[in-house]
């Protein structure tokens, strides 16, 4: 864990954001995810946490058009399609023994356009709940994040305005922030993703274990107040 900010635990209750740097297509950005919603979830005061999607591309140079995730990952990292698949499965073992669906038949494309409609999200407060939807229904295998009707359909869902993400999707908004939102993260310490920051006083990289995220909390928000406690 790399410490941020020095100052004392918010522990009179304020709220605390956590920031969340992470990609659609990263399976430990999944799981990561899902481990920090079960850290909060089990103090008694969930209420407090505000959670901020950030903005992190892996692959700046992935195509537009779809491509097989065995293809995509030969593309960036090399070795061979067995090597993909054999690693494809143990990560999805691993996330069916936290309760999570994982398709192996996925399609990976760009997602500078999906980044820039998460940043319109977030300015309507509904960032994170819009990308978790959108990368639940991808690695569960049913939601095509490349098209663009079903964007504005997760996006609706949430509360958005699914005109307003076919708007963006055709042009340049936002993009700036994407880029802006990267290199944030990498002056912060991210090689990679997840990068979850709690509080701007403590980094964490990598998809840690709830209870890990949990002592993270703890950290920077202070013990739950015992009369809290049931």
């Amino acid at each position: 864990m790399r410490k941020l900010l020095e100052r004392a635990a918010r522990s009179d209750g304020s709220r605390v954001v956590i920031e969340v740097w992470a990609d659609l297509g990263c399976p430990w950005c999944y799981v990561g995810k899902h481990r920090l919603r079960a850290a909060i979830s089990r103090r008694p005061d969930p209420e407090r946490f505000e959670i901020l999607m950030r903005s992190f591309e892996l692959d700046p140079d992935a195509p537009q058009e779809p491509e097989k995730n065995e293809e995509s990952f030969i593309r960036t990292h090399g070795g061979t399609a067995a090597h993909v698949f054999e690693a494809e499965r143990r990560m999805q073992a691993m996330a069916r023994e936290e309760g999570l669906e994982y398709s192996l038949d996925r399609l990976n494309t760009n997602t500078f356009g999906l980044h820039r409609v998460v940043q319109y999200a977030n300015d309507q407060g509904r960032g994170f709940e819009f990308f978790s939807d959108v990368q639940d229904g991808f690695f569960a295998g049913t939601l095509a994040p490349y098209d663009p009707d079903a964007l504005a359909g997760v996006a609706e869902s949430a509360g958005l305005d699914g005109r307003r993400v076919r708007e963006i999707l055709t042009g340049d908004e936002y993009a700036d922030r994407v880029r802006a939102d990267r290199r944030e993260g990498v002056e912060l310490g991210a090689t990679g993703v997840p990068f979850v920051v709690f509080d701007r006083r403590v980094a964490a990289p990598g998809a840690q274990k709830a209870d890990v995220y949990a002592r993270l909390l703890e950290q920077v928000a202070g013990p739950v107040p015992s009369e809290r406690v049931s």
